[in-house]
C-alpha cells in the first residue's frame, strides 16, 4: 500500500510540476538528422544518476540563428521518445524539459545532432515540506519514510508552495543576502557558509544545514525562505537525493 500511494505522489507532483513550466515547444522529440549547429555541452553529463524531473541543458558552441532547427535536432528517448519542452536562457543554450517526468529507474538517452549522453533515473526519490507542521519527509522507493523536523520561511519570507526539482546541489555554498535583495548592513543581512545544499529555486530557495535553527526546527519557521535541516538530517539528504528529484512544499 505504501509504495501505491508513493507512486501516486510521485505521478501527482511530476505532473504538477510540468503543468507551471515554461516553454516554447511541445511534444515527443523528433529523431536528429545532421547536427544543427556544433555542441559546446550536455547537461547532466554523460553517466549522471537523476530524479524523474531533470531537465537537459544544451550549449551550442555558437549563437544560434534557427532554434526550431536547433531542437528539431535534440532527442530525448527511454526505449521510445519521451515528451518535453524547450525553453531558451540565451541564444546558445536551451533548456529541455520532459512533460510528465521521465521514467523511474531507466536508461535514458540524449542525442543532439552527432553527440550522445546516457543517463540512469532513480526510483523516484520525493520530499514533502510542510509549511505547517514543520517537517521534510523525504521518500526513497523501498525504503520507510524519513521524517525530519525543519523550519521553513519566516511570514513576510515564506518559502513558495508547489513542486519543485532539484537543480543544483552544493557540498558547501556561499549564502549572501545581497542575492536576494538584502543588503549586508540589514539586520536581516547575512553572508556565511551553507553546507549540504540543495537548490530549488534559480531566486535562491534551498534545502540545506541549518545548525543555528536547530531548537526552532519542528516546531517554527524562522529563515529567509529556505528550509534549515539539521546537520546530520541535511547530510543524510545530500547524499541520497540527485538533482531532478522532486520536493513539493504546503501548507
Amino acid at each position: 500500500m505504501r509504495n501505491t500511494m508513493q507512486n501516486l505522489f510521485l505521478a501527482t507532483v511530476v505532473t504538477a510540476f510540468a503543468i507551471f513550466l515554461p516553454g516554447t515547444a511541445t511534444g515527443a522529440m523528433t529523431t536528429p538528422s545532421s547536427p544543427a549547429y556544433p555542441v559546446e555541452s550536455v547537461a547532466p553529463a554523460d553517466g549522471s544518476i537523476v530524479g524523474v524531473a531533470a531537465p537537459v541543458t544544451v550549449r551550442f558552441a555558437a549563437a544560434v540563428g534557427d532554434r526550431a532547427r536547433a531542437e528539431q535536432s535534440v532527442s530525448v528517448t527511454a526505449g521510445a521518445a519521451l515528451p518535453g519542452t524547450f525553453a531558451w536562457n540565451s541564444d546558445r543554450e536551451v533548456v529541455w524539459t520532459p512533460s510528465g517526468g521521465l521514467p523511474a529507474a531507466s536508461r535514458v538517452t540524449v542525442q543532439v545532432g552527432t553527440t550522445q549522453t546516457r543517463l540512469e533515473t532513480d526510483g523516484g526519490i520525493t520530499a514533502d515540506a510542510d509549511l505547517s507542521a514543520h517537517t521534510f519527509t523525504v521518500f526513497v522507493p523501498g525504503e520507510p519514510p524519513r521524517v525530519m523536523p525543519a523550519s521553513m520561511g519566516r511570514p513576510g519570507r515564506e518559502t513558495p508552495t508547489g513542486s519543485f526539482p532539484v537543480l543544483e546541489k552544493f557540498r558547501s555554498i556561499i549564502f549572501d543576502s545581497r542575492t536576494i535583495g538584502i543588503p549586508l548592513d540589514d539586520p536581516d543581512g547575512y553572508l556565511l557558509t551553507g553546507e549540504y545544499a540543495e537548490r530549488l529555486t534559480w531566486s535562491g530557495v534551498f534545502v540545506h544545514s541549518a545548525p543555528w535553527s536547530v531548537d526552532q526546527q519542528g516546531n517554527s519557521n524562522v529563515s529567509h525562505g529556505c528550509i534549515n535541516l539539521a546537520p546530520d538530517d541535511a547530510a543524510w539528504y545530500y547524499e541520497n537525493v540527485n538533482v531532478g528529484d522532486v520536493v513539493t512544499s504546503h501548507w
